[in-house]
């Protein structure tokens, strides 16, 4: 279950970032989270919710953005991928014109904090 660590090190990562900013309380917290990290977005936003208690994060509302998967294959195509029969177990992509597994992945792999709103210390 690597949703609990992700879960923990966003936690981290927005706590020490609030801290930074002499942030008296954290609103609000958007994540991004790529179709490939095979991470559930339910699991992380309640994992969230549970590891935020005590902290300055209680109350926050968390936001996750779901972020599909962009290939550029050897054969030209450049664009999304159907990811809908991705199995957690082999995660296997194909390019959707050739059919090859020769691309570059664009985007759908990040687990990125992409913002935070706090309430500042007047």
């Amino acid at each position: 279950m690597h949703e609990l660590s992700m879960a923990d090190a966003i936690v981290r990562t927005v706590i020490d970032a609030a801290e930074k900013n002499d942030a008296v309380e954290v609103l609000e917290v958007t994540v991004e989270i790529g179709q490939m990290t095979l991470l559930n977005p339910e699991q992380i936003k309640f994992m969230l919710d549970v590891l935020s208690e005590d902290t300055i994060l209680e109350g926050a509302r968390f936001n996750i953005e779901v972020v599909p998967v962009e290939i550029e294959c050897t054969c030209g195509y450049e664009g999304a991928v159907d990811t809908d029969e991705l199995d957690h177990l082999a995660p296997v992509v194909s390019c959707p014109s050739c059919g090859g597994h020769e691309f570059h992945v664009r985007a759908g792999r990040e687990c990125n904090v992409k913002n935070i709103k706090i309430e500042k210390r007047d």
